[in-house]
C-alpha cells in the first residue's frame, strides 16, 4: 500500500514563536547516529546503512541525495578498511607504503549513485617505480589490496564476482601502465576491452594521492573523444541489455533470472541503460565528471543534449532510484536481498504509466547515444 501522508520534521521549523534547536529538527538523523555509536566496527557500520536510509527518508531527502550519502558512507568504509590494513601491515613489519598510491572506487559508488547492497568494484593506481623493484613494491600493494578487500567483504560489501578489485594485477597498475592500458583499450573495438573500460571509466579516488587519479582522468579526456572504433563498439553493446519495454512500448522484463512472473530488473533494464548511454555521450563529447546527473547537465553545455532532455534524464533517474530504494528496503525487512528487482503487480496505475514514460525516454536516449558514437 502506498503511504499517502507522513509527518515531516521540517514542519516544526516555524511551529512556535522561536526557532527550534537544530538537534530537534534533525531528530531522525540524530537518533540514527546515536544508535551507531562513536566507534563501530566495519560490519556494524555497514549494517547500519538500513537505519541511515530510513532516517534520511524521514527527513524527506530525495532518493538521488540518499544514494549520494550511501556512496559517501561506503567511501568512508573503504577508507577505514584501507587504513586498518595499512596499520596491520605496519605492525607486521611491512613498513610504510614504498611509493604513492591511490585507491579508486568504480561503478555506482564511483558515480556516487550507490543504493543498498552493492558489491566491490575498485582499482589501484601506483606511482611509477623502476622495474627492478617490481617484486618488492607490487608485493606490498598486492598484500594491501587483499587485506582491505577481505575486510570489506567481511563487513558486508561482498567481493566482486568478476574480480574487479585491487587485489588482482589487472586492476592494480603503475600510472604509466594504466595509461598504456587505456591507449590499448581505446585503440580498437574488442568487446572485452570495451566492457572492462566501461567499469573503469566511472572512477573516484577514495584513498591516497589524488594527483594519480587526476592524471588518469586527463588521459581519458585526451583519448576517448577521438576513439571512434572504441565508441562505436560501446554503442553496439548498449543493445545487449535492452530497456524494459516490449516492441509495443509496454513495460516488460526480459525474464532472465526473474524470481516471479511480475518481476522486472529495474537496475539492469532501466538504470544501467540510462547510465551507459550518458557515459557514452560524455566520452564522445569530452565530459570529464563521473556522476550521471552532472554528466547530463554538462552535456547541455556541450550542446549534445537540450536542457529539456537533461531534465528528463535527471527526473527519470531519480524516479528509478526511488522505486529501487523502496523495493530494496521492503526486501531487506522481509529477510531478502537488496537487489535490482521490483514487482510490477505492486505498482499503482499512475506509477506504471510514469515508469513506462521513463523507459521510453531512456530508450530514446540510448538511440541518441548510439547515433552520436557513429557520427549520425
Amino acid at each position: 500500500m502506498r503511504v499517502l501522508h507522513r509527518a515531516s520534521p521540517w514542519r516544526e521549523l516555524f511551529a512556535g514563536d522561536d526557532l527550534p534547536e537544530l538537534a530537534t529538527l534533525l531528530e531522525p538523523l540524530r537518533e540514527a547516529l546515536e544508535e551507531l555509536g562513536p566507534s563501530p566496527d566495519l560490519p556494524t557500520a555497514h549494517a547500519w546503512q538500513l537505519q541511515l536510509v530510513e532516517a534520511l527518508q524521514r527527513l524527506d531527502l530525495s532518493a538521488w541525495r540518499i544514494s549520494q550519502l550511501i556512496s559517501d558512507h561506503n567511501g568512508q568504509l573503504y577508507r577505514r578498511a584501507i587504513q586498518l590494513s595499512l596499520d596491520e601491515m605496519l605492525g607486521l613489519g611491512w613498513g610504510e607504503p614504498p611509493v604513492a598510491f591511490c585507491v579508486l572506487t568504480l561503478g555506482s559508488i564511483g558515480r556516487h549513485e550507490s543504493l543498498l547492497g552493492p558489491d566491490q568494484d575498485n582499482a589501484m593506481i601506483v606511482a611509477d617505480y623502476p622495474d627492478a623493484r617490481h617484486t618488492e613494491i607490487d608485493g606490498f600493494f598486492q598484500a594491501l589490496g587483499e587485506r582491505f578487500t577481505t575486510r570489506l567483504d567481511e563487513a558486508g560489501i561482498p567481493l566482486c564476482n568478476g574480480h574487479v578489485m585491487a587485489r588482482w594485477p589487472m586492476w592494480r597498475k603503475r600510472l604509466s601502465e594504466w595509461r598504456e592500458q587505456l591507449s590499448l583499450w581505446a585503440g580498437d573495438r574488442r568487446v572485452k576491452r570495451v566492457q572492462q573500460s566501461n567499469i573503469l571509466l566511472d572512477f573516484h579516488p577514495v584513498y591516497g594521492d589524488t594527483d594519480l587519479a587526476e592524471a588518469l582522468a586527463e588521459q581519458v579526456a585526451r583519448l576517448m573523444p577521438h576513439s571512434g572504433l572504441f565508441l562505436d563498439e560501446m554503442a553496439n553493446l548498449l543493445d545487449e541489455v535492452p530497456v524494459a519495454l516490449d516492441r509495443f512500448g509496454r513495460l516488460a522484463g526480459d525474464g532472465e533470472s526473474a524470481p516471479h512472473e511480475n518481476a522486472l530488473n529495474l537496475k539492469r533494464q532501466g538504470l544501467l541503460p540510462l547510465v551507459n548511454a550518458v557515459r557514452l555521450l560524455s566520452l564522445r563529447h569530452g565530459v570529464s565528471v563521473s556522476d550521471t546527473r552532472l554528466r547530463l547537465s554538462a552535456l547541455v553545455l556541450k550542446e549534445a543534449l537540450t536542457a529539456r532532455q537533461a531534465r528528463a534524464g535527471i527526473a527519470a533517474m531519480e524516479r528509478l532510484q526511488e522505486r529501487l530504494l523502496v523495493a530494496q528496503l521492503a526486501s531487506l525487512k522481509a529477510g531478502g536481498a537488496a537487489d535490482g528487482w521490483i514487482d510490477l503487480a505492486k505498482l499503482e496505475d499512475d506509477q506504471r504509466l510514469l515508469l513506462r514514460h521513463d523507459m521510453q525516454f531512456i530508450r530514446s536516449l540510448v538511440r541518441l547515444a548510439q547515433g552520436s558514437a557513429s557520427g549520425r
